[in-house]
């Protein structure tokens, strides 16, 4: 998993409360159990019409925010269903940090697994990065999570709360798998012990 540290880049804001993980990857894009190739599909029945065209009021379809790294959203972000699929869209469009009044647990949880930086603010907090974020590419917002704080265009800072264990798996790059590969060394001195005390198994 790639480590989270620090993020400047362009702000896209989608105001919309209860996007739900239907709206953020469509179900007919589950398919597949790879992580890759689905940002196209991010958000797909707001960003293309029925014949496959971009929608050109969608957000992310616009010059300004077609490199966003950053979304700035409304309220209960990630409900609905768990599917995993919605971190691994948002992360293959390129955004590696979602801020928002609240999020729905799993997604929550899902996005710390896939280096994902989920970022709860109160709904004040949020309406000003929001604004920030509707100036676009003139407007850069920089997130940085060892300081557990966010810079606005303006220099303004926002500080965020963040699990420790949490902050310490992104600052590394530690995903599920990262954290166990992490206690090799005790395993395989635990599995040559075992072999030695109880060879029959």
């Amino acid at each position: 998993m790639q480590p989270f540290k620090k993020l400047a880049g362009i702000a896209a804001p989608l105001p919309l409360i209860n996007i739900d993980t239907d709206m953020i990857i469509p179900k007919q894009f589950l398919k597949t159990i790879k992580r890759t190739g689905l940002g196209v599909n991010l958000f797909a029945e707001m960003r293309y019409d029925d014949n496959g065209a971009e929608k050109p009021e969608f957000v992310l379809n616009q010059p300004a925010w077609r490199k966003a790294e950053i979304l700035v959203a409304g309220a209960n972000f990630g409900c609905g269903s768990s599917r995993e699929h919605a971190p691994w869209a948002i992360l293959d469009f390129g955004i590696r940090c979602v801020i928002a009044p609240s999020f729905a647990d799993i997604f929550f949880n899902n996005c710390f697994k896939n280096g994902i930086l989920p970022i709860v603010l109160p709904q004040e907090q949020v309406d000003l990065l929001m604004d920030d974020a509707r100036r676009g590419a003139n407007a850069v917002v920089t997130v940085d999570l060892e300081s557990q704080e966010i810079t606005g265009p303006d220099g303004g800072k926002i500080h965020f709360d963040v699990d420790p264990f949490r902050k310490h798996c992104l600052l590394n790059g530690l995903d599920d798998i990262g954290l166990t590969l992490a206690k090799k060394p005790k395993i395989d001195a635990f599995e040559a012990e075992r072999k030695l005390s109880q060879p029959w198994l």
